[in-house]
């Protein structure tokens, strides 16, 4: 496998310099396009014009910071062509373009047409993803069955995404990504997080943005990011939009939201809300089998769960113009959240195949969480050059309360009670803040190049308390065993250098980041402090090639860290049953990884990439730790290994008639994990194939219809083998009230297929899993817009990483 991968790299590569060498003495012409108000203009089309006798020469269009670029040219003069929705046509030029010599044109205007300042709506249509070398854009609001769903389940059915029932979300083999919302971290992971993202409903949502290959400028944390872009209008005046959502399943669900701005000369004030209240249910059943002592015991779970959710998300900002070229904004986003959860679990024991006992555990769970990050934020241009300089200041505060009231039953093989009921507390109280602060510098040190540096500080403090223990003559006792408090704080300090530069045919980024983390946790029941104090350099490389206008090639590499989630390094025992616990592991140390990926692009369309990934110190999946005398079985994570991810990904869009197109998006993986000594001898290595295909189709001029289906192939994770994984989902979309309204009806796994069924068999532990959540739902969405129709406009605030690592375990 290795040779050939090496065989395919070399071969790239002898062609890139063949591309290279035969081209290197073209000029190239480049430039920016920017909006009313001095914003990028995405998506806007180039037209290259020859000035003598107006032929065309070439067309493109411009990527989300409104830059275009022509290269392999011919000396003559030209003149630029910009059209974009919403806005008056705009001619640049003439430039002269002299053999070898790049050009690069002052910002190209454009100016708003009248049509859209008499409020006559122009919607503006973009491709449902967008791919490009390292980069996915997802955009959401073109997607009919993104339509009523959360953001949860839009990275669920999003391409190159993987979504485990442990909620895990992966885009570079199933190592976690960092997610940002944006740009500011969660501060959470696990089932803490899906609950904020599933609150988060689409219609709040403007892209969603999949970086495998991220500039220095980028936190240096997580394989791969994840940043979730919110809708905030521009336009001047009061625009809004508002949408409800009815759905069912095997129990109801419901949202309803508002998106909206208002903007004059000085001000813009944007803001949604979202109201969400659903059911829905979590089965799990385990059969796990010991052989000890030439006796097999079966130790066979069936759980069940219930939950009803509700969920209130609000963000609140504004934007003060200081001048046409600075502006200071504040920025309050959150989230207040409802659980409660019925639970049954049944233990059933057999001994050489005869039924020993059963243990029943019937539980209810009530748990309220509050998140609410405060941003303030400046972005400026100091000079005619162009020079730029951006700060951000962030203050995040995450609360949660836990209480769960447990009662063990336990029954001889008759079904009598052959011991009392035990009746257990188990409150799992906890408290997150952190503050964040990021300055940032840009200066475009020449017409094609650019010099980025920045620096960062964030400081977290997580509080964690866990009260478990027996009812005892009508009181509550707290069990010693259990029952700790636990408080972990962490600094890390990064600065980075970036350098952009763009030379006829060839582009260029390096950049080096610096990250140093010091770290402390504190088991204060216990008396026990581990310290830890690391720096890391993170080197990152993008080489890219314009062969002529429709062929290119980019090569980039990157190093990466993923430090441990705040719940990882946490000690506690957390109470599953009498006999499944999980733990955390106050020694943890970060995984990191290094990233290689090769790229060609044919008409900015169809993406083909080879990549190699290799994560050491690897910890983001389960190691058993089973004990043959007790019984007991405890999850935890470990340093495990090594990891070996190689593969090619295929991003091709296909149209088959003017009615019927495609989006199909492939991934044909190898995977090999080899064991660290202290963890056994494991040296696995499987195929791991992902292909989803996304099928549009225009029915009429007001009617349109989607349907995506997954598959992913057995693939082995860690220690668990995992069986094919697959779904299909559909919907249909009618436009009303000429395009301001829609109504939208989406089925969602229509075959009730999804969900995970594993086999782990390694050691001492053989145990099977068959984890299924809701997923079979059919919801109708209804969407009016009134105001002008909102642009996309976004600013970051810096603190990509601290709020996305924490992690509870019910």
């Amino acid at each position: 496998m290795k040779l050939l991968f090496g065989g395919l790299f070399l071969l790239f590569l002898t062609g890139l310099y063949n591309h290279l060498y035969a081209q290197a003495t073209g000029a190239a012409l480049q430039g920016k396009v920017l909006t009313a108000d001095h914003s990028p203009a995405p998506a806007a089309t180039i037209i290259l014009i020859k000035y003598k006798d107006s032929s065309i020469v070439s067309n493109t269009i411009t990527d989300n910071d409104g830059l275009f670029h022509f290269a392999g040219l011919q000396p003559d003069s030209y003149l630029v062509l910009v059209s974009a929705v919403g806005y008056d046509k705009s001619y640049a030029g003439p430039y002269l373009i002299t053999a070898g010599t790049p050009v690069k044109v002052p910002d190209i205007m454009l100016s708003v047409s009248a049509k859209l300042l008499k409020e006559v709506s122009i919607v503006a249509s973009k491709p449902e993803i967008e791919a490009s070398p390292g980069k996915i854009t997802l955009n959401v609001q073109n997607s009919i069955l993104a339509t009523g769903n959360s953001a949860f389940d839009i990275l669920r059915q999003s391409p190159g995404v993987r979504v485990d029932n442990n909620n895990v979300i992966s885009i570079i083999g199933r190592q976690g990504a960092l997610v940002t919302i944006d740009g500011k971290p969660t501060n959470l992971t696990g089932e803490d997080l899906a609950s904020i993202l599933k609150g988060m409903q689409s219609s709040t949502i403007d892209h969603i943005d999949l970086i495998t290959s991220g500039s220095a400028k980028y936190d240096a944390s997580g394989a791969g990011i994840v940043n979730i872009v919110l809708k905030k209008g521009k336009n001047n005046g009061f625009n809004a939009s508002v949408t409800g959502t009815a759905g069912y399943g095997s129990y109801y669900k419901g949202n309803t939201g508002i998106v909206f701005n208002n903007r004059t000369d000085k001000f813009n004030i944007f803001g949604n809300y979202t109201y969400s209240n659903n059911k829905t249910f979590h089965d799990f059943t385990s059969d796990r089998d010991i052989n000890f002592n030439n006796v097999t015991s079966d130790y066979d779970v069936d759980y069940n769960s219930v939950q009803k959710s509700q969920n209130n998300s609000f963000g609140i900002g504004t934007d003060y113009y200081l001048s046409p070229t600075q502006t200071i904004g504040f920025l309050v986003t959150g989230s207040i959240i409802d659980d409660s959860y019925t639970k049954d679990n049944i233990l059933q024991i057999n001994n050489q195949g005869v039924l020993d006992s059963t243990i029943t555990a019937n539980s209810n769970l009530n748990r309220h969480l509050t998140r609410t990050n405060y941003n303030l934020n400046y972005n400026g241009k100091l000079d005619k050059a162009g020079k730029t300089l951006s700060a951000d200041l962030n203050y995040s505060n995450y609360n949660r309360s836990s209480a769960e009231y447990i009662t063990n039953m336990f029954y001889d093989p008759s079904g009598g009670q052959y011991r009392a009921p035990e009746l257990l507390q188990n409150l799992s109280p906890s408290n997150i803040y952190m503050w964040q602060s990021q300055v940032d510098f840009t200066d475009p040190i020449s017409k094609t190049s650019k010099f980025e540096a920045g620096i960062k500080y964030s400081n977290v403090v997580s509080n964690n308390d866990l009260i478990f223990g027996p009812l005892i003559n009508g009181q509550y006792q707290n069990d010693p065993n259990f029952t700790n408090h636990f408080v972990y704080t962490e600094n890390v300090n990064a600065a980075y250098v970036n350098y952009d530069n763009n030379f006829d045919k060839f582009g260029l980024t390096a950049g080096l980041r610096a990250e140093q983390t010091v770290a402390s946790g504190n088991s204060v029941t216990l008396g026990n402090v581990v310290n830890s104090n690391y720096v890391g350099l993170f080197p990152t490389l993008l080489l890219t090639y314009k062969y002529d206008d429709k062929h290119d090639f980019s090569i980039s590499y990157n190093r990466r860290i993923t430090r441990p989630n705040y719940e990882q390094v946490n000690p506690f025992l957390y109470y599953v049953d009498l006999y499944d616990f999980t733990s955390g592991n106050p020694n943890l140390k970060p995984e990191y990884s290094n990233t290689i990926e090769l790229s060609y692009t044919y008409n900015k369309t169809f993406v083909a990439t080879l990549y190699s990934n290799i994560i050491t110190n690897a910890d983001d999946f389960n190691f058993y730790e089973q004990n043959d005398t007790s019984k007991v079985n405890i999850s935890t994570n470990v340093n495990f290994g090594t990891v070996y991810n190689y593969g090619v990904k295929f991003f091709v869009p296909a149209a088959f008639t003017s009615w019927w197109n495609n989006d199909i998006n492939l991934n044909a993986g190898y995977q090999r994990y080899v064991a660290y000594p202290a963890y056994g001898n494991l040296n696995k290595g499987t195929p791991d194939i992902i292909l989803d295909i996304n099928m549009h189709f225009i029915i009429s001029k007001t009617v349109s219809a989607d349907l995506l289906s997954h598959y992913e192939s057995p693939s082995f994770y860690g220690v668990n083998q995992f069986k094919a994984y697959y779904y299909e989902d559909a919907g249909i979309s009618q436009q009303l009230f000429n395009k301001k309204g829609s109504l939208k009806l989406v089925a969602a796994d229509i075959f009730n297929t999804l969900r995970d069924r594993s086999h782990t068999d390694y050691q001492n532990l053989d145990m099977s899993i068959v984890d299924k959540k809701e997923s079979q739902i059919v919801k109708l969405t209804f969407t009016y817009r009134f105001g002008k129709t909102a642009v996309r406009s976004t600013h970051h605030t810096g603190n990509e990483e601290e709020q996305n690592r924490t992690k509870v375990v019910n």
